[in-house]
């Protein structure tokens, strides 16, 4: 993992973890969703390694029942390494102890109940320290440009600039608005919306606009006392979104349309795309992958 080169305003990244993965079911009946590997890296090692990128260092994961892989994955092992060690293998041995640099603290905190997103969230308001916090949903796969920063980095560097709540958006074709949180607002220029409203999940006849948000959110410590004071939503759920509405009767929170690509790795295709993808461009599989590839079209 980078280290940062500069100093970050966001400390710590939420990832809310506690989710059934039924959408993968029976590979999920008893792994993590969040483990299930693009590549050689589960998913929510691809999210800590966004949020360390762009400068963050205290990681919370809000957990459920059947999640314990996921702190296995981030503790450190020690016969594996002393295993490798033993062997020689100081290559797999240093690319086992990068899974958690020295310098990066994780706490877990369990969600004991499905209540939603908004939920999660608040179940970690304790270990954010009053001050502005990332969330990170590890079902969205986020690359940023070939070359560029990574997503949540870029939305650090506007909320350094702007000091106001972030939410990461992409335009989406309207017959899909209904899968997403949908906002509209006024342009600000340079990929910014001010938020002017904001609806869950909307039909698309009735949707604002046709940007959805992503999976990567910057967030002020008032959005806690919004979901704690919000009244439940659809299916009962205690929605993050409803959040951030109450949000914006006291602050001002900005939509970013961030560079890069998304992989919804919550759907079984965007799994596929996200794998297929990400090993043409890995250096140890990429060229091999992509001559069989080229074998199964000819």
């Amino acid at each position: 993992m980078n280290k940062p080169t500069h100093a970050n305003p966001i400390q710590t990244a939420v990832f809310p973890v506690a989710g059934l993965g039924t959408r993968f079911l029976p590979a999920t009946k008893a792994a993590p969703k969040e483990m299930l590997p693009v590549v050689d890296k589960p998913l929510i090692q691809y999210a800590v390694e966004e949020a360390y990128a762009a400068g963050i260092r205290h990681m919370v994961f809000v957990t459920g029942r059947n999640k314990r892989a996921i702190e296995d994955h981030f503790d450190t092992a020690y016969e594996l390494e002393n295993e490798l060690q033993a062997n020689g293998k100081d290559a797999l041995l240093a690319l086992v102890r990068s899974v958690q640099p020295e310098d990066m603290l994780c706490s877990y905190v369990r969600q004991p109940r499905a209540l939603g997103l908004g939920h999660a969230v608040l179940c970690a308001e304790h270990l954010t320290g009053g001050q502005p916090f990332a969330v990170l949903l590890a079902d969205d796969l986020m690359l940023g440009p070939s070359g560029g920063r990574p997503v949540l980095a870029q939305m650090v560097d506007i909320f350094r600039e702007h000091a106001r709540s972030v939410l990461a958006v992409q335009e989406v074709p309207q017959d899909q608005v209904r899968r997403y949180g949908i906002v509209a607002g006024d342009d600000l220029g340079q990929g910014l919306l001010r938020v002017r409203h904001m609806v869950e999940k909307p039909s698309p006849e009735n949707a604002p606009s046709r940007m959805a948000v992503a999976g990567r959110y910057i967030l002020t410590p008032g959005i806690f006392d919004c979901i704690r004071n919000q009244t439940r939503g659809a299916q009962g759920e205690i929605q993050l979104t409803d959040g951030i509405v109450g949000l914006l009767a006291s602050e001002s929170v900005q939509a970013y349309q961030y560079q890069g690509k998304r992989f919804d790795c919550g759907s079984k295709l965007g799994f596929l795309e996200a794998t297929v993808e990400l090993a043409l461009d890995h250096p140890e599989v990429g060229e091999d992958f992509r001559r069989y590839l080229k074998q199964l079209s000819s």
